[in-house]
């Protein structure tokens, strides 16, 4: 149903674009009245359009061909209908293409059969050349150009999310390994704790078995005794063993803080401790410990030097754990960055008897704080604990890798408007300057025009006239050439401001090395 919706919606929109570039040729038409004209902008924008979406570089040919109208003396005007077109159908090229090459011979071949026609056929040549050089530039390039931006960057921005997700997916996997192996940890000090009581149970059990003063019932029930914490010790080897994968913990089942830190000291570390948890749970002391552990683990591998305050306090129904590192002297220690894996692993031994962690920077140095409560029950784990690099945070690394991508694609997409519309004020801001000069530098003083005498030498006026002819001069009121052989006109300009339409110009015509005629001609006059 919804890809049947997004057909529908696709359809009324290259309708609607069809109908409004429709009603381009026939508003730039009506003036004219040239039915030709008509015919074959009504057909380029019926196949442009028709062909859009499945046979886009087709569609990017037709709206090229219809450039080949701008030579053409349509009514003596710029077909206004060819740059719609062609900006719609060069843009939507671009977007749809899935190569660049097709489109780049489609233009360039437009350009190779086109450039020439205008500059050899045009009523104005090297002015209907210019005018087809900018609507291919402009019109045609710029839009195809854009197009290809938006389609590279969103493919871009596609991949870039399917990555952001692998990650993910890959982030969540690390957190759960950690996590199972902190379990597989917790599991093993069961075993070797849980272990050596059940043997102490069984050596006592023996011994009792042999001690005298007992009947066969009692010396029966001792053996019972023995024979189940046997069994129960070799139960417990076998299905938590299993679970030790990695090698077995070096330090104390039963860690004591103190000699934990008394190791770190005597590694180089400067320790400033307060231990306080003789009311803790084992469990409770157990996490204390790891969180302490690991802390200083952190310290030594990536803040070497730092000084270290240890706060380990047990008041009331909980314990706080507090280690927090200054700056390191000389920096961090060269090579990958931190996985937060050990964090992971903390931050599940710390759910696990309820209490929460907190780890990340304070004031330039690091800070690993834990609330751990006694007899409280495994808390909820939590989504962003386990991706993000710091309970603060809120975000994962690879979300915020996102969104840093999200906002490279919008100011790219900015970029990629602003440039062209940038080039192509440059080119006319230049073009203006460029005009201004040779109209400025074209003009002849109406004094010098007025002393000028029919049949005078060329040689005595060639000193007053200006540097350069006028270009850009009236159209229509010049009179007829002068009835002379080889009569050959120049043309400068009156003085009249160029935004006046209605402007006008000086004629010289030589002829045999003498001026022939001389006239003033302006637009519009009969």
């Amino acid at each position: 149903m919804r890809e049947v919706t997004k057909r529908r919606w696709r359809l009324l929109l290259d309708v609607a674009l069809g109908a409004f570039l429709a009603f381009t040729v026939v508003v730039g038409t009506l003036e004219t009245r040239s039915y030709v004209e008509l015919a074959a902008g009504l057909a380029v924008v019926a196949g442009s359009v028709a062909t859009a979406r499945r046979y886009p570089v087709v569609s990017l040919g037709i709206a090229l061909a219809g450039a080949l109208a701008v030579p053409f003396p349509y009514g003596d005007h710029v077909p206004v209908w060819v740059i719609f077109v062609l900006v719609a159908m060069s843009y939507q090229a671009g977007l749809r293409m899935p190569r660049a090459r097709p489109g780049i011979l489609t233009g360039v071949a437009c350009a190779v059969l086109g450039l020439p026609i205008a500059l050899v056929f045009g009523q104005d040549g090297l002015g209907d050349w210019a005018a087809m050089v900018a609507i291919l530039v402009f019109a045609g390039l710029s839009p195809w150009l854009l197009g290809r931006y938006v389609r590279v960057r969103g493919e871009l921005a596609r991949t870039g999310w399917r990555r952001a997700e692998e990650m993910e997916s890959r982030q969540r996997l690390v957190a759960a390994q950690a996590r199972l192996r902190e379990r597989a940890r917790i599991a093993s000090d069961m075993h070797d704790s849980l272990g050596h009581e059940l043997s102490l149970i069984a050596v006592r059990a023996a011994a009792l078995e042999v001690a005298g003063g007992l009947d066969d019932a009692q010396r029966d029930a001792a053996a019972q005794l023995r024979t189940s914490a046997a069994t129960a010790t070799e139960r417990l080897r076998e299905i938590i063993g299993v679970l030790r994968e990695d090698a077995a913990p070096v330090e104390p089942v039963q860690g004591d803080l103190g000699e934990l830190l008394s190791r770190a000291r005597a590694s180089g570390l400067l320790i400033e401790s307060t231990v306080d948890a003789a009311g803790a749970p084992p469990m409770v002391a157990r996490a204390a410990y790891r969180v302490v552990q690991e802390a200083l683990t952190n310290v030594a591998k990536h803040a070497p030097g730092a000084a270290v305050a240890v706060r380990v306090t047990s008041a009331g129904a909980r314990t706080d754990v507090s280690v927090v590192n200054a700056p390191p002297p000389a920096g961090p220690l060269p090579g990958a960055a931190s996985g937060h894996v050990g964090l992971i692993g903390l931050r599940e031994r710390v759910r696990l008897v309820g209490g929460t962690l907190r780890a990340g920077p304070r004031d330039g140095g690091f800070a690993v704080t834990a609330t751990l409560p006694h007899g409280a029950a495994p808390a909820e784990p939590s989504t962003d604990a386990d991706t993000a690099t710091d309970d603060e945070a809120g975000q994962s690394t690879s979300a915020r890798a996102l969104e840093l991508a999200r906002r490279d694609v919008r100011r790219s997409l900015v970029q990629a408007v602003v440039v062209p519309l940038g080039l192509f004020a440059m080119v006319v801001a230049i073009a203006g300057i460029a005009f201004l000069y040779q109209w400025n530098s074209s003009e002849l003083p109406a004094g010098v025009y007025e002393r000028l005498r029919i049949g005078q030498p060329r040689a005595e006026i060639v000193p007053e006239l200006p540097e350069r002819e006028r270009v850009a001069r009236p159209v229509r009121g010049e009179p007829p050439l002068p009835p002379v052989p080889g009569a050959a006109c120049e043309y400068y300009g009156t003085g009249r401001s160029w935004l006046n339409n209605d402007y006008a110009a000086y004629r010289l015509c030589f002829a045999g090395g003498r001026l022939v005629a001389k006239d003033r001609f302006a637009e519009g006059a009969p």
